[in-house]
């Protein structure tokens, strides 16, 4: 039987006592009169200190304990992020406050930012969608190759439901795109949707959307809205939805493919859209099942269609060329460098940027096709010469062109 502290303190110091007299003790005695075993005796003068006072329990979390120091060495990620990631490979590490409470006993916290305080904005079930770009993610792959990118963020106003989409270019078709993405998978319209400052599909010079922008709006249903200049906290839950994209953080040189990305950026998505929002007390998923119903309408299909057919965006080398099926096609040298949108009908390829036709040309079998114009431009800015010898190296170097490709 175990002996209780009092008793305890008291035999310790009668031991003690007896060896200093260097008298053998008498065990059976000794637990008589201190109430317990001759054995319990015996262990304690055999040098036993009693049971730990603190229990050392192993975690499951020890066994990625370097993952986890590795992954907070990355610029910008969360705590959240890490735990979503380790939780990815391990789904039973546990809850995130247990997550929360390992790193921070070890050490592994980053330091918290501060936030500036701001007062929440609500509005009624179906009626808002903010979007917004999180812009310029490069991730590296297993094999150390570079892949940088978009990520079209949009939240509904009441249920916070999420949507994320990837996207290379953030031109004005990929928003109309990523938008009709959305609202399909909302299977409805918002009557409003908001944004801040994107400038390609808001001129700033007039302080209004884009004409296109506008009539695309009004073929979905919808009304366009703009945030006030310094003013993030109005479309503050789009803004809350994009630190979810700090979970893309801890999966640097962890995918392999850019359909890797994807699908890992849908999980993300299915991810944030089943956990219980702070502000709300429960899933996204769970409100967007009562928002759903004040959504209007899809636009019909074709109407749909119109605005996702066959346009493919691309970036403008230096020489102010596209490819297009293994050729290249001249733009105005001025658009070099930029991204512009291409499609191709009844044999021609029409080349845009920001829905402005920029050129078009034949679809040719020829490897490099300029058209004289854009090429005459070209060559001026980059030879002193005058207008009669310009219009000779033009057509010479034409000439070469066209003989390369034969």
């Amino acid at each position: 039987m175990e002996i209780n502290e009092t008793e305890l303190d008291k035999l310790r110091k009668e031991l003690v006592i007896l060896d200093g007299l260097d008298i053998k003790p008498n065990y059976a005695q000794l637990a008589r009169k201190h109430n317990c075993d001759w054995r319990t005796v015996k262990k304690y003068h055999n040098g036993y200190e009693g049971k730990s006072k603190t229990r050392i329990k192993l975690s499951k979390l020890d066994k990625y304990k370097d993952i986890i120091k590795e992954k907070f060495t990355l610029s910008g990620v969360t705590i959240s992020a890490v735990y979503q990631y380790i939780l990815s490979i391990d789904p039973n590490i546990g809850i995130y406050s247990n997550f929360y409470s390992y790193v921070k006993k070890h050490d592994l916290i980053p330091k918290d930012k501060i936030s500036k305080v701001h007062p929440r904005f609500e509005t009624p079930l179906g009626k808002q969608l903010q979007f917004d770009w999180k812009e310029d993610i490069t991730l590296y792959n297993k094999y150390n190759i570079p892949f940088t990118f978009n990520v079209f963020s949009a939240t509904l106003g009441t249920s916070r439901l999420h949507v994320f989409r990837y996207s290379k270019t953030k031109a004005r078709f990929d928003v109309q795109r990523c938008l009709i993405e959305t609202f399909k998978f909302i299977a409805g319209v918002p009557k409003e949707i908001l944004t801040d400052n994107m400038s390609c599909i808001f001129d700033y010079s007039k302080r209004q959307f884009a004409s296109d922008f506008k009539h695309f709006c009004k073929d979905m249903g919808t009304v366009p809205k703009h945030c006030k200049v310094r003013t993030p906290n109005t479309k503050g839950k789009v803004e809350s939805s994009n630190r979810f994209m700090q979970w893309l953080i801890p999966y640097n040189y962890e995918f392999e493919t850019e359909e890797d990305l994807i699908n890992i950026i849908s999980t993300i998505t299915k991810k944030v859209n089943t956990s219980i929002n702070q502000t709300t007390g429960v899933t996204p998923i769970m409100l967007f099942n009562k928002e759903k119903e004040y959504l209007l309408p899809l636009p019909n299909k074709d109407l749909l269609n119109s605005y996702l057919d066959d346009t493919k965006t691309v970036k403008v080398s230096n020489g102010f060329l596209v490819y297009f099926r293994g050729n290249q096609y001249s733009v105005p040298p001025k658009f070099a460098n930029k991204t512009v949108q291409l499609k191709e009908q009844d044999n021609k390829l029409y080349i845009y940027h920001n829905t402005n036709l920029i050129a078009m040309h034949d679809i040719s079998s020829k490897k490099i096709n300029y058209l004289e114009e854009h090429y005459k431009i070209g060559m001026s800015q980059c030879f002193n010469c005058t207008y009669d010898n310009l219009e000779q190296k033009v057509k010479d170097n034409l000439a070469l062109f066209d003989k390369l490709s034969n």
